[in-house]
């Protein structure tokens, strides 16, 4: 008989209880696929959005060709981008010409490079060009909307995007662009590997997002593998009492917790897939999702279902040391060994050197720098979850020490003897508080209003008389400021145009893109438009992540705390023939689930607020931030205490059933 043939007659001969520990498992390691899916596919999402904000930045001089590309000898078109303004709506305006010396490239989501005259536009631009009247939009360009553009050339389908041919000596083609525009640039392809800013900022978010979402699900999912495991250890125990080597004890225990996992891994993506069209209307960059953008493919998803049936099994068998070591300590019941305070100076070192690379002390490492705070930081995450154990282990012996009740003497011991099983059953809310501790002071402040709209406009200094002229004739009552700097740009300030009038503002910016098309305009409510969509996505960043944590969390409590039921049944079983009342033991599993929970949540939280002190000056603080710190301690609180009533019916259950196990 092979091991896998083996492992499969135990988990079938565990009898109906052995049966409710393997289906905890595979609940357990169900949830942790479906959200590991999710974090991957988040990923792989704003990836694919960043790449189709590349075509739309040309190469430049100076920069790094590894990471813009070279700018080419003999162009075959010219590229110039400008980010405009109407309506209260932010798009991007692509100007192109044919040079002559060549075939030019086709833009993304176009069946041929644009000629003079020709206008194409997403379907949301077209959309807002016939919904403005011609003078606030429609007349900033040559003519009517002549193409639509193809999802290829699109962030999502709210993307505000219009493409304009010209010829290569028109003003377009030829004026400096100022500000976050991009001038007249030679090119011969749309792949020159630039990224927006805004999405290199969603992607480094994403990744933040990432780590604290993953070390609850590795955690959890280790977790997964020790579920019920004084069952198996107990069992496996006896295979080893009567000759089984530890390499066929390893095996068994490796097969047992893989088969399970396999089967869970699978039922966890099957969960994915379903949920995906409701991730797809998590709003992000004022839209939500195409389906087949949170598809991860079918190399991630294989790679996933392989690595979480692999880390089942690794942590299995680490669960497993003191069976293979000590098979008597088992069947004994002796007590394991006591942790070591190491694990302590590991998260004390680790959040030492997060804090000294955040502060900027070992200088600007750029990229490298970044990578690194993230695996600090994931670091640091990591060593709660080492300290946990540990810090119970104290708790349960302090409580012992210091208990006037049986069932606070009954929780003391308990947390002495297996502090690991404890932390097990707090461990994901008190993960939950390090997330909510880390993002409570960067939750940015929502931008107020302001009682007048404030223009600035950057051009070059010939164009000066231009633009007073188109100034005069839209803001007449405007206050203006001119200041020319060393490269000859005159910078207009206005403060007097009120908040209202975004009608007129939008009839100027179309008067000055006919008299001076290189205009940089920037306006205040633009920046506050720009800065409330930043703070909404902020936002629906946060409460996914906590979304996510709290169900980590909670799960993990409802499934630890069925399992610790069944690992003790034994024990409950005895303490009952022996007369202690049911009262007195749900007292204790309270006892041993709130203290721990207390202090290491606190803990965490303290952690959490520490490691985002670095970053607080970049961003505004709110109340919002202390408001999800708050919901996450009532939720995570209500979620242990609700997760030990679910498990009262199984602790009457075995504490009545004293008969041998079947296995």
């Amino acid at each position: 008989m092979n091991t896998f043939s083996m492992a499969w007659r135990l988990l079938r001969g565990g009898g109906r209880r052995g049966m409710l520990g393997s289906i905890l498992t595979l609940a357990a390691v169900a949830l942790v696929t479906a959200l590991l899916l999710f974090s991957v596919a988040g990923n792989l999402a704003f990836a694919e959005r960043a790449d189709h904000t590349s075509w739309r930045l040309p190469a430049k001089e100076g920069l790094n060709p590894e990471v813009v590309g070279e700018v080419p000898d003999d162009p075959t078109a010219i590229q110039a981008v400008t980010v405009d303004n109407a309506g209260g709506e932010e798009f991007t305006h692509v100007d192109l010409a044919a040079t002559g010396d060549g075939k030019p490239p086709i833009p993304p989501g176009m069946d041929h490079f644009p000629k003079p005259g020709e206008v194409w536009a997403s379907p949301a631009m077209a959309a807002l060009i016939d919904k403005l009247p011609e003078e606030r939009l429609a007349d900033r360009f040559p003519g009517k909307v002549t193409g639509e553009l193809g999802d290829e050339a699109l962030i999502n389908d709210a993307d505000l995007v219009v493409i304009v041919g010209h010829k290569p000596g028109d003003v377009a083609m030829t004026a400096d662009r100022y500000g976050q525009n991009e001038s007249p640039t030679g090119i011969v392809s749309f792949e020159s590997n630039r990224v927006s800013d805004t999405y290199v900022a969603y992607m480094g978010l994403m990744a933040v997002a990432t780590v604290l979402m993953a070390v609850p699900l590795l955690v959890f999912g280790g977790a997964a593998a020790r579920l019920t495991v004084a069952r198996r250890d107990q069992r496996l125990a006896s295979l080893r009492l009567i000759g089984a080597t530890p390499g066929q004890v390893v095996k068994l225990t490796v097969a047992e917790a893989m088969i399970t996992a396999a089967i869970g891994a699978v039922a966890g993506a099957a969960i994915y897939f379903a949920a995906t069209p409701a991730l797809a209307r998590i709003p992000i960059d004022g839209a939500g999702w195409r389906v087949t953008e949170l598809m991860p493919g079918p190399l991630w998803v294989a790679a996933t279902l392989l690595l979480v049936p692999l880390l089942v099994g690794l942590s299995a068998v680490i669960g497993l040391r003191r069976v293979v070591v000590s098979p008597l300590g088992v069947a004994r019941r002796h007590t394991p060994p006591g942790l070591r305070a190491i694990r302590l100076l590991v998260l004390v070192v680790l959040m030492v050197a997060f804090l000294a690379m955040a502060f900027g002390m070992f200088g600007n490492l750029g990229g490298i720098g970044a990578i690194l705070l993230l695996v600090l930081m994931g670091g640091t995450f990591l060593a709660i979850n080492l300290v946990g154990p540990w810090v119970v282990s104290i708790i349960g012996r302090i409580t012992a020490a210091m208990a006037r009740r049986p069932s606070t003497l009954l929780a003391g011991r308990r947390l002495v003897d297996d502090p690991r099983s404890a932390w097990r059953t707090v461990a994901g809310v008190a993960l939950t508080g390090f997330v909510a501790g880390f993002i409570a002071l960067l939750a940015p402040q929502s931008i107020g209003e302001t009682d007048h709209i404030g223009i600035e406009i950057t051009v070059s200094d010939s164009q000066r008389q231009d633009v007073t002229t188109v100034l005069d004739k839209h803001l007449p009552d405007a206050s203006v400021d001119e200041a020319t700097d060393e490269n000859e740009k005159v910078e207009y300030l206005t403060t007097k145009a009120p908040k209202g009038e975004i009608a007129v503002v939008d009839e100027l910016r179309t008067a000055l893109s006919a008299k001076v098309p290189n205009a940089d305009v920037v306006v205040s409510y633009d920046e506050d438009a720009e800065g409330m969509r930043t703070f909404a996505d902020i936002r629906t960043g946060i409460l996914v992540v906590l979304s996510v944590s709290l169900l980590i969390a909670m799960v993990s409590a409802a499934i630890s705390g069925a399992s610790a039921v069944l690992d003790r049944r034994q024990t409950y079983a005895l303490l009952h023939l022996s007369g202690t009342p049911m009262k007195t033991l749900n007292a204790a599993r309270r006892t041993e689930t709130l203290i721990p929970l207390t202090i290491m949540g606190g803990g965490s939280i303290a952690t959490g607020v520490l490691l985002a002190t670095p970053f607080i000056s970049a961003v505004s603080l709110s109340t919002s931030g202390a408001v999800a710190l708050g919901a996450t301690v009532v939720l995570g609180l209500a979620g242990v205490l609700a997760a030990s009533a679910l498990s009262r019916p199984l602790l009457r259950s075995v504490m009545f059933n004293a008969a041998p196990r079947p296995d």
